[in-house]
């Protein structure tokens, strides 16, 4: 892991901090945001590319299982896959096995991470066409297998208006998590990627906004 990534995990660099304070009430918000309808799997996306989402969600799996949540961590930006680097992971399989493999859906590919109750499940080899494995059947034997395997499974997607793979995703999982970016993502940007998800009738959890003020609280929104 290198350090200019790790300085980014601030829940584990700096868990005093502001910021990793943040983290920590968008785990309370959650938990209290799905109170009549548990979460059990929740992808992490954003409307368009220039924000850090795969931070975000990487630190919010963190907190989640410092709070003694049994987390799975999921790289499904098969375009762009960046959890194997910032947790310093091998890739040789992942994500992309499951759907294509039976044996290894059985055996899921999770890798343990230093953090106790953290794992993560690399993207594994890219596929030519990402939108017709995300839209395979199999995807909901593989967030089954996952869901039973961890007491929440979270799903770091690509941008909403870049490409289809988060809205379908989020269709299959128990709702999507929208991070913006302060001084970078444009409104309309935003609104359109909320229409898209209601357009299918995905459950949009809320929105947590990066890059804010220092005197502002990262939450859901």
């Amino acid at each position: 892991m290198t350090n200019k990534i790790r300085t980014n995990l601030v829940a584990i660099t700096d868990p005093r901090s502001p910021a990793a304070e943040a983290y920590r009430t968008l785990r309370t918000n959650l938990q209290f945001s799905s109170s009549d309808e548990p979460i059990q799997s929740l992808v992490v996306t954003s409307p368009a590319p220039q924000v850090e989402k795969s931070i975000v969600i990487s630190n919010l799996a963190i907190v989640m299982a410092q709070g003694g949540y049994r987390t799975i961590l999921v790289d499904c930006d098969l375009r762009r896959p960046s959890l194997h680097e910032i947790f310093g992971a091998d890739n040789d399989q992942g994500f992309t096995d499951m759907v294509r493999d039976a044996a290894v859906m059985n055996e899921p590919p999770v890798q343990e991470t230093e953090i106790e109750d953290l794992f993560i499940l690399t993207s594994g080899p890219l596929p030519q066409n990402p939108a017709d494995l995300i839209g395979s059947r199999k995807i909901d034997g593989v967030i089954q297998q996952l869901e039973s395997m961890a007491d929440i499974v979270l799903f770091d997607a690509p941008p909403i208006m870049a490409v289809t793979d988060a809205t379908v995703l989020g269709s299959k999982a128990d709702g999507v998590l929208l991070v913006v970016r302060g001084g970078a993502t444009r409104r309309e940007h935003a609104i359109r990627a909320k229409e898209l998800l209601e357009k299918v009738n995905v459950r949009i959890i809320g929105a947590v906004l990066e890059n804010a003020p220092a005197d502002s609280m990262m939450g859901i929104y």
